[in-house]
């Protein structure tokens, strides 16, 4: 089950302005009505009952207290900066699980919250672009991949080499690690190693990981449709991305590109690492760095 956050943060600020409204409009002035009827039938009125007339009722105290609180979390979370956590580790070695990013909600145009209907447009999504976007398969769960093919690109994949609009995209080998998704005790543990690149997209230089025990997939290409991103994540042998086919049972179902409507933000930012969130093992901090 996957809660609708937006949704209930809107639901939330709508009925707490509602509170708030119907206090200044209509409960608060019968308060001064009341007040002003006692103070004209007695002497000296009492601060105490005068305190009572004056109360507001719980539920309208609650709301006004929270609907600014709320409002201001409204405006920063769907316009401005949204916090999300990796839960996978699609994107490694860039981003790691556990990692918790800041992702832009502006860079690519300001949308409504909960439609997410685009309604100033500020910037496209540039090759090389760490992006948050919902899963055309299921939109309530939020995808992050690299962007690597726009609009009118052709884009082909054969021996584990990236191709954009026919040219290599180049890459130099920085390192060899051991393979850290092999489970422990697995009998190819001690020979699974992954080579680490450095990848040059136009202006981006990022890493990505390629395992040597993975066979290269067939040779496969795309053209980029209109309105559509191509996204593949960093951990180019373990990312469920704009390659492959995706199935439960069956059917199979290509989810291929990320159509613009679909697009959640830039990720720029990583402020925590918190693998398990819980009191015996705490965040850290020390891996606070910018999204390249």
């Amino acid at each position: 089950m996957h809660i609708n956050f937006p949704l209930i943060l809107v639901i939330a600020v709508a009925v707490a302005g509602l509170l708030a409204l119907l206090d200044l409009v209509w409960l608060a002035p019968r308060r001064r009505r009341v007040i002003a009827a006692y103070q004209a039938q007695v002497d000296t009125p009492d601060p105490q009952t005068l305190e009572r007339l004056d109360k507001e009722p719980l539920l309208v105290e609650y709301g006004k207290s929270f609907f600014p609180v709320l409002a201001v979390v409204l405006i920063l979370r769907s316009f401005l900066v949204e916090p999300f956590q990796i839960p996978s580790g699609s994107m490694k070695p860039t981003l790691e699980v556990g990692d918790f990013i800041l992702v832009n909600k502006f860079a690519y145009g300001i949308r409504l919250p909960v439609v997410d209907t685009k309604v100033f447009d500020v910037g496209d999504p540039q090759r090389g672009d760490v992006m948050v976007f919902r899963y055309p398969n299921e939109p309530r769960i939020n995808y992050i991949k690299r962007v690597i093919g726009l609009p009118g690109d052709h884009i082909r994949y054969a021996d584990k080499q990236l191709y954009v609009n026919g040219e290599p995209v180049p890459r130099d080998l920085m390192r060899t690690e051991p393979d850290d998704e092999v489970p422990p005790g697995h009998p190819l543990q001690s020979l699974a190693k992954v080579d680490i690149y450095e990848e040059y997209l136009e202006d981006s230089a990022h890493l990505i990981r390629h395992k040597r025990l993975s066979q290269p997939a067939r040779p496969q290409e795309w053209l980029v449709p209109e309105g559509h991103y191509f996204m593949i994540g960093d951990n180019r042998d373990n990312s469920n991305d704009s390659r492959y086919w995706q199935s439960d049972q069956m059917p199979r179902e290509l989810w291929g590109m990320v159509p613009d409507n679909y697009i959640v933000g830039k990720a720029f930012a990583v402020w925590m690492h918190w693998p398990e969130p819980k009191l015996s093992n705490l965040p850290s901090f020390s891996s606070i760095s910018l999204i390249h």
